[in-house]
């Protein structure tokens, strides 16, 4: 059975609400530093080229998915215009493939610009780990007001290795991590939706390394339309709703 503690309030007070508060100044902190390190040659308008591209994407995707709601025809005139290898707006021929991924990586700026962001997002969150890990290691820093399962105590009680002890305790190091993955909506408030900072989606953005190319995002567009297999739904729709109502009548 899992034992129910007893939380003194001094860890409320030097432990739970310091590292809330740490964490937030920390935030707002890392985007003033990277807002200064912020290349002022970047020009703040998007490339038009890039726009288009986007745009293209997009509109193969809602066509991708949207497949089965038009004839055979009409899938097939629209797929060709996307993927047509002499003029399609998915094809990417190979010497302009390579030509955009060397200008890509032969960018100073971009290459300046990226090794900023990784040390604004690196440096801040390894310091302040290590402070957590140090100074407030082991502590049962609060508890959550609703019940959950096992799955969830690797995640809650992280630096605690106590089977015993209820699930919805939260260790100090636990909340830290949640902290750092969850305060985006508060950093929207403080910061603006635009410029608020986002710890999880700027780790995943690290891995990869100088960007997107936006090249390798029409081809593997290109791919995804040409094996797909066109099935309209418009012909079973009458087969369709006769089975709904049958089922509903035998209800």
């Amino acid at each position: 059975m899992a034992e129910e503690l007893v939380l003194d309030t001094a860890i409320r007070d030097w432990v739970l609400v310091p590292l809330s508060v740490v964490m937030v100044l920390i935030g707002v902190l890392r985007y003033f530093v990277a807002k200064l390190m912020r290349s002022p040659s970047a020009s703040p308008s998007p490339d038009p080229k890039l726009v288009k591209e986007g745009q293209v994407v997009i509109r193969a995707r809602n066509l991708r998915t949207g497949a089965q709601f038009i004839p055979a025809k009409a899938f097939k005139s629209r797929k060709v215009y996307y993927t047509n290898e002499e003029n399609g707006l998915l094809h990417v021929p190979k010497e302009e493939a390579q030509k955009a991924q060397a200008a890509m990586f032969s960018d100073p700026n971009m290459a300046m610009d990226m090794m900023k962001k990784n040390l604004s997002m690196i440096v801040p969150q390894t310091l302040t780990f290590a402070w957590v890990n140090f100074f407030f290691s082991g502590f049962v820093a609060a508890k959550i007001p609703f019940p959950l399962t096992q799955r969830f105590r690797g995640m809650l009680q992280n630096g605690i290795d106590l089977s015993t002890v209820d699930v919805s305790y939260v260790s100090s190091r636990s909340w830290y991590f949640l902290n750092l993955f969850g305060l985006r909506g508060l950093f929207s408030l403080i910061l603006g939706e635009e410029n608020a900072t986002d710890d999880a989606q700027k780790m995943m953005q690290m891995g990869g390394g100088f960007g997107a190319n936006p090249t390798m995002s029409l081809s593997a567009e290109k791919d995804s339309l040409d094996i797909i297999q066109h099935d309209w739904v418009l012909p079973k729709m009458e087969h369709h709703a006769e089975e709904v109502l049958r089922k509903l009548l035998k209800k």
